[in-house]
């Protein structure tokens, strides 16, 4: 049986920054925060922190910290996927040396590698370290989706464990899962389909509601996991005008907005992503006043 990272939810988390790069006091105020509230791992240099921006420097300094701060209290999964597999393989040994409890590795952008090509990439990172690897399939931000013949063959690496799957397509999810049963698990990708992945063998999900709502978003998969489904379920539609919020324009645009409206000092966002319309930040702050999550003054 493979090692399984964490079950739950882990929250993909933000990354503050400030004029002189990331701001490290307000990025342990939120992983404590988040520990506090019962999130079951952080994933950290995502998309969702904002990785594709970060020079070398600040993205081996963001894993450094997040895996001291939080030191072993929940795992930390390090976000090293690139769309060159030597730097790729550079950054999960880094995060390896660190202390990493794993690594999440997106699908190589741009390059738009066959599937032939994404086997001997993924190959090459895992059989690089020694942690264990989840797989990130978001075709919509890299242009490549992982077919479920390459998921078959890749789950036969033993460092690879997991997928966290975002490409929408619950019924190319299921297909997935009757291929590969418990040899790889899966992560829904999307806060909208957590309790619909869980209910085909998914054992959590990698979150942007979590930065906003993490002990709802454990919730959601701790309630299913007791047998609660109709209390899972209820939560996942009850949440779902503040998921669409999250979403209105590119992930983490909303997200960081609807921190600030919080009281966190997480800064903007790094070009060329760009602060939500004004029409999205009204449906923002009205979906994070309905779930009673502002907390800012003036807000």
């Amino acid at each position: 049986m493979k090692k399984i990272i964490f079950k739950g939810a882990g929250v993909a988390v933000v990354t503050p920054f400030d004029g002189n790069g990331i701001n490290f006091p307000e990025f342990g105020r939120i992983l404590d925060n988040q520990i506090k509230n019962g999130t079951d791992a952080i994933v950290v240099t995502g998309t969702t922190g904002e990785a594709a921006t970060m020079n070398d420097g600040e993205h081996r300094a963001a894993i450094k910290f997040a895996v001291e701060h939080v030191n072993k209290r929940i795992p930390v999964i390090a976000g090293t996927g690139s769309n060159d597999t030597a730097y790729a393989v550079s950054l999960s040994k880094f995060a390896e040396e660190v202390g990493a409890d794993g690594l999440l590795l997106v699908t190589p952008y741009y390059n738009k590698c066959t599937q032939r090509g994404l086997i001997d990439h993924y190959n090459k990172i895992a059989g690089s370290v020694n942690l264990p690897c989840i797989l990130y399939d978001v075709p919509s931000r890299t242009g490549v989706a992982i077919k479920v013949d390459t998921y078959v063959e890749l789950a036969k690496n033993p460092n690879i464990v997991a997928v966290k799957e975002a490409n929408g397509n619950l019924s190319e999810i299921l297909r997935l899962r009757k291929a590969c049963g418990d040899n790889l698990q899966i992560y829904s990708g999307n806060d909208d389909q957590i309790v619909p992945i869980l209910s085909i063998g998914g054992i959590g999900v990698i979150s942007v509601l979590s930065n906003v709502a993490p002990k709802d978003t454990h919730l959601i998969c701790q309630n299913y996991f007791d047998g609660k489904v109709d209390e899972a379920a209820k939560m996942q539609i009850d949440y779902s005008d503040l998921i669409d919020a999250l979403f209105c324009e590119v992930n983490p645009g909303p997200v960081k907005a609807a921190m600030r409206m919080m009281g966190y000092n997480v800064g903007h966002l790094r070009m060329p992503l760009c602060e939500p319309e004004p029409e999205h930040m009204r449906q923002i702050k009205t979906a994070m006043k309905k779930h009673n999550l502002i907390y800012a003054e003036g807000i």
